[in-house]
């Protein structure tokens, strides 16, 4: 084999950008993802400019998640009921007419931080419901055989927007009346995602449920329940958010052990996904995704673990680097699977769960780890539980032999 088919068989799989609706789609969602983390820069950093206080800037974490735990969940389940595409565009559009009531509020000076706080709660609640249609549509759009393909291009557009937004929002809040160049950058960059899903074809579930509702969800969660291969990959993913999230011990780290580097911490997982989504082209061939779901997850434990024992910056980033590529590994296998195993009328609600446990794992870990480090060392809140949680995945895995041993249908 030569170096260019080597080359060939491990960079960014590009064949789901051939098709024109996905290609849109794809566009739009990157440049929506950019204007969405300027926003998430802009608010808490208006918050805080306007009242000084660091509990008010925590209340807009919890304006956000409530919402997102209730119309993941509730709009899941209206996904299965109506065409998507209608639902999808409906939902972003209420998300883009509260980025631009952020801007009316900025231009119009009104400096009101429970007005703040209120748009923060509607537009997650309409970010809550676009996210479960959006994951529901991805097999509408691309053959089987690609979707794990489609996957790692969304993830990795996601991630360079994640690592692109805070510059963005960095240099525009720096000038003059930043919070307007804010919000409206992320309105204009929005109108991408909008024109995309405008664009989309019809996309009605294949089998649509009645009237959506409590009993609709349950229904939902009692099929996950039912599917080992499914619940277990949920169960991976909130281990790894819960037990080995080290975010928020960063700023610590940064101060009392490596005298600085807070930024490079905080870029280190970011840029190791984009690193893994451009040599992703290996992860669709791969048939044992149990398995390969299982490792990559136990991987970013350890490395996250390691990081949290390094006695230097550099070494600390590098492993982190590791772990955030070994994430975008697993999340693309979590989606795949997902995906793939779980029928068309009730993809919706199970999208709707994912979207709760990809929200809150990552703030319950925050949380975690919060509470840890106040009562113990950086080193043992940092790695300890990491540690752990690289064990409970590996034992688990192999316990759970039908999750151990799944491979995708047809393959």
């Amino acid at each position: 084999m030569t170096t260019t088919s080597r080359l060939r068989r491990v960079a960014m799989d590009t064949r789901p950008l051939q098709n024109p609706v996905f290609r849109r789609t794809f566009l739009g969602q990157g440049a929506a993802v950019v204007g969405t983390v300027v926003t998430e820069v802009a608010v808490p950093v208006q918050i805080y400019d306007l009242s000084h206080s660091s509990f008010d800037v925590g209340l807009a974490g919890l304006a956000g998640l409530v919402p997102i735990l209730v119309f993941g969940l509730y709009g899941g389940a209206v996904a299965d009921a109506v065409d998507r595409r209608r639902l999808y565009l409906a939902s972003s559009a209420l998300t883009w007419t509260v980025t631009l009531a952020l801007l009316c509020q900025a231009v119009a000076g009104v400096g009101s931080v429970p007005l703040i706080l209120t748009l923060v709660a509607v537009q997650s609640g309409g970010f809550a419901v676009s996210s479960a249609v959006r994951g529901a549509i991805t097999p509408a759009l691309v053959p089987r055989d690609l979707v794990p393909a489609a996957n790692s291009l969304t993830y990795t557009a996601s991630t360079i927007g994640q690592v692109l937004g805070p510059l963005v929002a960095g240099a525009l809040l720096g000038l003059p009346n930043g919070f307007r160049y804010a919000y409206g950058a992320d309105a204009v960059l929005f109108t991408a995602a909008l024109y995309a899903t405008f664009r989309l074809p019809p996309l009605p579930p294949s089998a649509p449920l009645g009237r959506p509702g409590l009993r609709s969800v349950l229904d939902g969660l009692r099929f996950l329940a039912g599917r080992q291969v499914l619940l277990v990959s949920f169960l991976v993913d909130i281990a790894a958010m819960v037990l080995a999230m080290p975010t928020a011990l960063f700023p610590q780290a940064a101060e009392t052990r490596w005298h600085g580097g807070v930024g490079l911490l905080y870029a280190s997982i970011a840029f190791g996904s984009v690193l893994a989504g451009l040599s992703s082209g290996w992860i669709g061939r791969v048939r044992r995704q149990g398995a390969a779901l299982a490792a990559a997850v136990a991987v970013w434990a350890a490395a996250v673990a390691l990081a949290g024992l390094a006695p230097a910056l550099w070494l600390a980033v590098t492993l982190l680097v590791v772990a955030g590529a070994a994430d975008l590994v697993s999340a693309v296998y979590r989606q795949t699977i997902l995906q793939t195993t779980v029928p068309d009328g009730l993809r919706g609600r199970l999208q709707g769960v994912y979207t709760v446990v990809v929200t809150g794992g990552p703030r319950l870990g925050d949380l975690r780890a919060g509470i840890m480090a106040s009562a113990l060392p950086l080193a043992v809140a940092w790695s300890a539980p990491a540690l752990a949680c690289a064990v409970l995945v590996l034992a688990g895995a192999v316990l759970a032999r039908s999750f151990w041993r799944y491979t995708p249908p047809g393959r």
